[in-house]
């Protein structure tokens, strides 16, 4: 389990070089999450992989007990909520409005890919 951690952070520490390294408009652990999908891509093709022998991995499992443990991660960004009640009761309106149109438009845009790649699946055939 020590090695599967250590492979999660790895990745994120090489996301994290190579974020601020080249100046990347994107986050250092996304950019270790790919690296981490791409090796696992990578190694998919020298082994055989079903979902079932994903999860009896050293990684699935360790993965697995992170999920488990998820909302444990959401601690910190509620006590920063707290932390910033002020601003929340000023904003309060807007932040709501904001929320609700991404939603929408979130919402909106899965169900045009949905049916776009329902679509192209079926051949161009409609359904």
């Amino acid at each position: 389990m020590i090695e599967a951690f250590a492979l999660l952070l790895l990745c994120q520490l090489a996301g994290e070089v190579l974020s601020h390294g080249f100046n990347l408009p994107m986050p250092g652990p996304v950019v270790g999450l790919l690296l981490l999908f791409a090796g696992l891509f990578a190694a998919q093709k020298f082994v055989s992989v079903t979902p079932q022998s994903i999860n009896d991995t050293l990684l699935g499992r360790a993965t697995g007990g992170l999920l488990q443990h998820l909302s444990l991660l959401f601690v910190p960004a509620g006590v920063g909520v707290i932390d910033h009640l002020s601003l929340v009761n000023s904003y309060g309106p807007v932040l709501f409005l904001a929320l609700l149109v991404s939603t929408a438009l979130a919402l909106a845009v899965t169900a045009l890919v949905f049916t776009g790649v329902k679509r192209w699946q079926s051949g161009g055939r409609s359904s």
